[in-house]
């Protein structure tokens, strides 16, 4: 089940992240987003601490679509250096994850 991901992408704002997963499903570079509202972001950038807040995406995509979501992704991106980190799914409801295998292609 390794072969579906999980992608933890941030974003500047809610208008941002809603066009990014609107693009990201319509081109099936995904099959399913996530929004969250109002994350509080610390991070360090150049040298200082900064706080922000973001908008959090969480896509369910497959291993074989990543590099094409990446690319995309940081073609769409506001962020000169944007948070797009991703993990496997090890377990999940096996109805699901052939969903997601189906709707990417």
């Amino acid at each position: 089940m390794s072969e579906i991901l999980s992608v933890t992408i941030t974003a500047a704002s809610r208008e941002e992240a809603e066009m990014m997963a609107r693009v990201l499903v319509t081109e099936r570079l995904a099959a399913c987003v996530n929004i969250l509202l109002g994350v509080k972001s610390v991070y360090r950038w150049q040298d200082k601490v900064e706080e922000a807040e973001e908008t959090m995406l969480i896509v369910k995509t497959t291993a074989g679509k990543f590099e094409p979501l990446l690319k995309r992704v940081k073609e769409m991106h506001s962020y000169e250096c944007p948070c797009i980190v991703a993990s496997p799914i090890v377990a999940g409801d096996k109805r699901y994850l052939d969903w997601v295998r189906e709707v990417i292609g």
